[in-house]
C-alpha cells in the first residue's frame, strides 16, 4: 500500500516525530525492507567497543536500544494485527523501561540481536502481506488513543530511523 498521508486522527501526536522520518511515497512492504538494510547496516558498522557504552549512566546502551527496536517492533505489530482483524478491546500500554533489563540484551552478541530483528522483520512483512488495504485503515485504541492499524505499521519505520540519529548524535 502507497502511504497516503496519515490523518492525524490516526495516530497520537507522541508519535509524530517518528512519522516525520518516513517518507511520503513510501509503501509499507518497501518501507519494512529498506528499514531492515538501514538497521543492519547501521548497527552491523558499529565498533565492538561502543555497543555497551551509555551517554549517561541511566541510558541504554546500543545494544538494548537495538533490543527496545526489536521489542517495539513485535508490540505494534501485534497491536496492527489486533486492529486490523476488528477486535475492539481496548489494547493496554507498555512501559518500553521495564522491557530492558530482563531482555538481556548486553548479553547477547550483535549478530544474535540483529538475527532477532532480521526475523522479527520477516513476521511483519509476512503480517502484512495477510491484510488487506482496506483493514490497513481500521482505527482501534491503543495506550488510551485511537489509532489506525496502518498508523502502527508507519510509526515503526520512522522509530527506528529516530533511534538511529539518537545513537549518531549521542552514542558514537
Amino acid at each position: 500500500m502507497k502511504k497516503k498521508q496519515l490523518e492525524p486522527t490516526e495516530y497520537n501526536e507522541y508519535y509524530a516525530g517518528y512519522l516525520s522520518k518516513v517518507s511520503g511515497n513510501t509503501t509499507l512492504k518497501e518501507g519494512f525492507k529498506k528499514d531492515e538494510e538501514t538497521v543492519m547496516r547501521f548497527f552491523s558498522s558499529i565498533p565492538k567497543e561502543k555497543l555497551a557504552y551509555r551517554y549517561q549512566p541511566e541510558k541504554w546502551s546500543v545494544k538494548e536500544v537495538l533490543q527496545h527496536i526489536i521489542d517495539t517492533e513485535r508490540i505494534f505489530m501485534y497491536r496492527l494485527l489486533r486492529i486490523a482483524r476488528k477486535d475492539t478491546t481496548q489494547i493496554e500500554g507498555f512501559d518500553q523501561n521495564i522491557y530492558i533489563e530482563p531482555s538481556n540484551a548486553n548479553t547477547k552478541t550483535i549478530e544474535t540481536l540483529l538475527e532477532e530483528f532480521t526475523i522479527t522483520c520477516l513476521y511483519s512483512v509476512n503480517l502484512l502481506n495477510s491484510i488487506s488495504n482496506d483493514d490497513l485503515y481500521t482505527m482501534g485504541i491503543a495506550n488510551n488513543a485511537p489509532i489506525s492499524a496502518r498508523a502502527c505499521a508507519f510509526i515503526l519505520l520512522g522509530h527506528s530511523s529516530w533511534h538511529i540519529d539518537i545513537i549518531k548524535e549521542r552514542y558514537l
